[in-house]
């Protein structure tokens, strides 16, 4: 599908009857009149607008367009592909799916029974219910992702990672950022969790991982020595993804770059099948790609995963930098963390650092790397590769000598 978004003039038809359904259209703009040619007699079905599905019921069982859909007016849609939809049922609920299945072969066996002269209803009814106005809007916001994939839109920001002891920037983290020109910035919470439930989520971090060897092989070719490391994240489920090591590898040996440069961060999870996982860390880190274990102590928190998978580093989450000195408990429990991941010889990188008291209170700790606003916010590549987002901490800082 070239583009998502189909411009109608008035009496311009958007499909016929008995074409195949290979999309469904989201009404954005304008409206839509469906009918069907019945023997002589022409049915108009209906009108749909804003914020209308047409199409789906074709898609689900593969059968020709039931009625012609042509614009009222000036209208604007948005294309749904025939993937999108049933990834969404193949991979939900098999009683849903059953279901879902059972009353499609049922209307369709209904529709075909009736009577030449009665007329048939519309393939899609308009509705007020909030729950499905909420499912059309993710449906939307998913149509949109797919586009901006494909389109190079996703912008990616770079947070710089400051070395404590050296006193300056030793890397960054690739982070993914979504501006829409109707709704401004796409949280990341939102868009990544919507990624995660499709197979979105395996593009996404591929597209990203290709922008940060772009920037990786261009600080390289300016004269950048040594090159900063950058992180880009990674579920457990992309990491997994069959190939998807192979292709890691092989695209830092075709850039040429050093080890260590290319760094891989590992959402934690609920649900990790550990052999596989271990063997897709093992293979990249022979290949000198080394691992990070993110958000360590919130969320799916497991000390099974430090157990049984080697990371070079732990990422302690923004949280506990945050609430070090509200209490002693909080404090106990950040030194607690470090001095693990210091047993089993792991560095530690803290996020979320605001001040120079915790700064300095990381730095006490043997803590190696810091990562926060104090240090620096999400940078354009532009800054990137000018030099102007590693300029982090002075080594004369106060907090650091």
């Amino acid at each position: 599908m070239s583009s998502i978004i189909r411009e109608l003039f008035p009496g311009e038809v958007l499909y016929r009857q008995g074409d195949p359904s290979d999309c469904a259209w989201l009404v954005e703009r304008g409206s839509i009149e469906l009918s069907s040619e019945q023997g002589r007699r022409t049915i108009h079905h209906g009108v749909l607008g804003p914020g209308e599905l047409i199409g789906e019921l074709g898609m689900l069982d593969g059968q020709p367009r039931s009625a012609t859909a042509t614009a009222r007016g000036d209208t604007q849609l948005l294309a749904i592909d025939h993937d999108q939809f049933l990834e969404r049922l193949e991979s939900g609920d098999p009683i849903v799916h059953t279901l879902v299945l059972s009353l499609l072969r049922r209307t369709r066996s209904i529709l075909a029974a009736l009577p030449a002269e009665v007329q048939l209803p519309a393939e899609d009814l308009a509705t007020e219910s909030h729950e499905e106005r909420a499912g059309l809007d993710k449906i939307r916001l998913e149509a949109r992702l797919r586009d901006a994939l494909d389109n190079r839109t996703l912008e990616v920001r770079y947070q710089p990672i400051h070395d404590i002891v050296e006193g300056t920037v030793r890397g960054y983290e690739a982070l993914v950022r979504w501006q829409l020109p109707d709704r401004g910035a796409v949280s990341p919470a939102e868009f990544i969790k919507l990624a995660e439930e499709t197979s979105l989520i395996v593009p996404v971090g591929e597209y990203v991982l290709d922008r940060v060897i772009e920037v990786l092989v261009a600080l390289r070719d300016a004269g950048v020595s040594p090159l900063p490391s950058i992180a880009v994240n990674l579920s457990a489920r992309q990491l997994v993804e069959p190939g998807m090591a192979r292709q890691i590898v092989a695209r830092i040996e075709q850039a040429k770059l050093p080890p260590g440069t290319l760094k891989l961060e590992v959402t934690e999870s609920r649900m990790l099948d550990y052999a596989p996982v271990a063997a897709v860390m093992q293979h990249c880190r022979a290949h000198g790609i080394p691992f990070a274990l993110d958000d360590f102590g919130t969320g799916y928190s497991n000390l099974t995963h430090l157990h049984k998978l080697d990371f070079e580093f732990v990422k302690v989450d923004q949280a506990f930098a945050r609430h070090m000195f509200d209490s002693e408990r909080a404090m106990a429990i950040v030194r607690a963390i470090v001095a693990m991941a210091h047993g089993i010889g792991a560095s530690v990188v803290c996020e979320g650092v605001e001040t120079i008291e915790q700064l300095q209170a990381l730095r006490g700790m043997g803590v190696r790397y810091a990562q926060g606003y104090l240090i620096g916010q999400a940078q354009p590549e532009a800054a990137v590769l000018s030099g102007d987002a590693a300029k982090g901490l002075s080594p004369t800082h106060p907090a650091i000598a």
